[in-house]
Parts: C-alpha cells; sequence; structure tokens
C-alpha cells in the first residue's frame, strides 16, 4: 500500500530542503519580503547621503565666498538678521492678507 504516497514525497531530504526554504522565505526573520523593503530604505538612503553631500559642497562654497567678499556678508547681515547702519531706518514690508 506504499502506492498512495508517492515517492518523491517520501525522500526526507527533499521534505527537509522544501521546508527549509520555505521557512526562509516566509518566516524568518530575515524573510524575502524584509529584504526586499530594506534594500528600499537603503537605495533611499544612498540617494539622501549624495544629496547632503551636495548640500555641504554648495554651503562650503558659500562660506568661501562670504570670507573673501565683504559685500556679500553684508547683505547676508541685512537681509537675513535685518541688521542696520546707525544712520538708516529699516522697514520690512512683509506679505499680508492684503
Amino acid at each position: 500500500m506504499r502506492a498512495a504516497i508517492p515517492a518523491w514525497l517520501r525522500n526526507k531530504y527533499l521534505l527537509t530542503t522544501i521546508l527549509f526554504v520555505c521557512w526562509m522565505l516566509f518566516f524568518d526573520h530575515n524573510d524575502l519580503f524584509t529584504q526586499v523593503a530594506r534594500s528600499r530604505e537603503l537605495s533611499d538612503l544612498k540617494t539622501g547621503v549624495e544629496y547632503y553631500r551636495k548640500e555641504i559642497h554648495d554651503t562650503r562654497e558659500q562660506l568661501e565666498d562670504y570670507r573673501m567678499d565683504p559685500a556679500s556678508m553684508e547683505k547676508i547681515a541685512r537681509e537675513k538678521y535685518l541688521m542696520r547702519r546707525d544712520n538708516e531706518t529699516v522697514f520690512i514690508i512683509s506679505k499680508g492678507k492684503y
């Protein structure tokens, strides 16, 4: 009565291999879906690293320009920090509701 179960299902090595592969693909802590998500996250992080490297490079160039040119330093002080000279009056015009 062994004919009811096919021979390949009685092979314990094949069954063990199938169970191991199923466990690794679906039930393990590092399953296939987790690996795909981590790969996608790594790609996003690498893109972010490149963006921030470019920003750092641009900021360093800007800083060198400010150090070498006193007029640009004064422009930043006036526009960003609202500084003024002693004999000046500064009017701040902001976009409002009107």
